[in-house]
């Protein structure tokens, strides 16, 4: 069988055991050739692949529910689902999406690009059917980095108490994007290496060669729990939550796994099915991969494992940037302190974590507990520097707002991949904490348009006595580090064509100098105004644009609801001015996945876009 050929998941259930191994390493074969072409999520798609193929052998998508944590780990079931054929146009724009997708297939019930929801989203499914008098069955997939997110104990309490029937599928790999940590961790690793393992196998085949398997099995169950408690390890965790447990299970046996998947159908209420898996299994760079590089990829050689995509001469990524300078600065001052929640590789601060072990705190994926733990350490007379996804500090809202703000603690954070990021799409876009964060008091929200103005900026964060936000774009910039120099709080800079220009460009970010090149290539006569604070605002500056007679444009890549063209609107009315503001910015929707580029052209937020408009005012 063809991968490319399976159009649904009943497509596999005739096949033997033989069979479906050869389907199993056909998948990796496609996965890793497919991914390679498009990049993507790799690692954790090939530990995936017999659990995947085992829970559509016994159970029945599109009715059953499966509910994958994140959903980026939901290539194999695509595949089996039919999706095979669309691989090539994987995370482009009008493309295959990069995670469940509920407009792409009857088969994704649910869908999500953060981390932690799959649990409380089974539990509202099982409610539902209950309710409505339907039978199915509810499986999220959840790994064990995920569930130790607060959302998933929240969860698991609900559902403990609730004793709805599930089957939560708890796919151990010790790894999310990072090397998982905390005491959770220990928790599962003690699970791991129980004495029930080794015996579970054994006992669990010896239990059913009395029993043929499948149906038969499960009517000659009079009390299916107590039939799986005798060969249940020790799980005092999730007992304490009132969940059954069976497990570990080798996750790449799949008769193993189809004999456990057959034996809890049925079970009464919630059970955990711990399944013990190899992130990026199959694929020697990533199986052997502690960093977190094989877990989303770009273009790469199958061969040799190296990257297609290059970074230019005297180019550095913007994380890195901040990594850099925060190293020098901590050099110097030991009160300095980092932490991001499980985000150590993608934010680059490795190297810290190793030069200063005692000063570096991974929090694992729990950016709530991240963002207070950093509030309190500034209460303490420590600097915290805090890096988190824009996406991901949403979550952290309240503890922003709450914790630092409030208390207007000096917590300097980093807003990673703010803007538009491209191929994973809506729940990854970091567009939307400037108009969150806005209305903030206390907080400082900057963007520096290069890497000297980013090393500036978080040198000045480190001088002041409030919480400050350094946003930060994904991608690269040139970088020629020069001596730190403190930038005046709410200065913007602006350059000019000429003294007597005929329209004024308000940007911010790495937009700036394009716009300034742009104009300089095209003798276009306006000034460039860089608004490196986007909170609080140039006054001073704002007074000489709207007393002048020059069109002005606001030109943003966020939402243009509550973001910087905003608050220069408030400032108009308030101190009542009459000129126009022309605004560019992302409106009132979500946007897709596909590259940077083809997503600014398809918003009419490009540069080519803001100069048509710009044409347009002066002609």
């Amino acid at each position: 069988m063809k991968i490319t050929d399976i159009q649904s998941p009943k497509d596999i259930k005739t096949l033997n055991i033989n069979e479906l191994e050869v389907i199993a390493e056909d998948i990796r074969t496609f996965l890793i050739d497919s991914i390679s072409k498009t990049g993507g999520h790799l690692s954790s798609n090939l530990g995936i692949v017999e659990l995947t193929l085992a829970m559509h052998y016994v159970y029945n998508s599109s009715n059953d529910k499966f509910i994958y944590d994140v959903g980026h780990q939901s290539y194999v079931h695509k595949i089996l689902t039919g999706r095979a054929k669309d691989f090539p146009t994987l995370r482009q724009f009008d493309g295959l999406a990069g995670f469940q997708k509920r407009y792409e297939s009857e088969h994704d019930p649910w869908e999500a690009g953060h981390s932690s929801t799959s649990l409380s989203a089974a539990l509202g499914f099982a409610v539902a059917r209950d309710l409505n008098h339907d039978d199915f069955q509810v499986l999220p997939v959840i790994g064990d980095g995920a569930m130790a997110n607060g959302m998933s104990f929240e969860a698991l309490n609900q559902i403990g108490s609730e004793k709805r029937k599930m089957v939560i599928v708890f796919n151990d790999n010790e790894m999310s994007i990072s090397k998982n940590v905390g005491a959770m961790s220990h928790v599962f690793t003690r699970l791991r290496a129980s004495k029930g393992y080794t015996g579970f196998k054994r006992d669990l085949s010896n239990y059913l060669s009395h029993n043929k398997v499948g149906n038969a099995v499960l009517d000659s169950m009079r009390n299916l729990k107590n039939n799986i408690k005798n060969t249940v390890v020790d799980s005092s965790f999730f007992d304490e939550f009132g969940l059954d447990y069976i497990g570990p299970v080798d996750g790449h046996d799949l008769k193993e796994l189809i004999r456990v998947f057959d034996a809890v159908k049925n079970h009464d209420g919630p059970i955990v099915v711990h399944v013990i898996t190899t992130k990026g299994k199959g694929y020697e760079y990533a199986e052997n991969d502690d960093s977190g590089k094989w877990h989303g990829v770009g273009k790469f050689n199958i061969k040799t494992g190296q990257s297609l995509s290059s970074v230019p001469f005297n180019h550095l990524d913007w994380s890195s940037i901040l990594s850099e300078g925060l190293m020098e600065l901590a050099k110097d001052d030991p009160s300095i302190v980092a932490l991001t929640p499980a985000m150590c590789s993608g934010s680059k601060l490795l190297k810290f974590s190793e030069t200063y072990p005692d000063r570096f705190f991974d929090c694992g994926i729990a950016e709530e507990h991240a963002m207070t733990f950093a509030a309190a350490l500034a209460a303490t007379e420590k600097k915290p520097f805090i890096s988190i996804y824009s996406s991901f500090l949403q979550r952290a809202y309240d503890q922003v707002n709450h914790d630092v703000a409030r208390m207007d603690l000096p917590v300097v954070i980093a807003v990673d991949r703010a803007g538009i990021v491209g191929e994973d799409g809506e729940t990854h876009h970091g567009v939307f904490d400037i108009s969150t964060f806005r209305s903030t008091p206390n907080l400082i929200i900057t963007q520096p348009k290069d890497a000297d103005e980013a090393r500036n900026l978080l040198y000045s964060g480190f001088k002041q006595d409030h919480p400050w936000m350094i946003r930060i774009p994904r991608g690269t910039v040139e970088y020629k580090p020069k001596p730190f120099e403190e930038i005046a709080l709410g200065s913007w800079t602006i350059w000019k064509f000429c003294d007597q220009v005929d329209a004024t460009v308000i940007a911010y970010g790495d937009d700036v100098d394009k716009i300034i090149q742009k104009a300089k290539v095209n003798e276009i006569n306006i000034a460039v105004v860089n608004a490196r604070f986007l909170k609080p605002m140039d006054t001073e500056m704002l007074h000489t644009l709207f007393n002048d007679d020059n069109p002005l444009i606001v030109y943003e890549t966020d939402m243009l609801a509550g973001g910087l063209s905003s608050g220069i609107l408030e400032f108009k009315n308030d101190e009542g001015y009459a000129k126009q503001v022309k605004r560019i910015g992302i409106g009132d929707h979500y946007v897709t996945h596909g590259s940077i580029p083809q997503l600014r052209k398809h918003e009419h937020i490009d540069i080519n876009s803001l100069f048509d408009l710009i044409v347009r005012e002066i002609s």
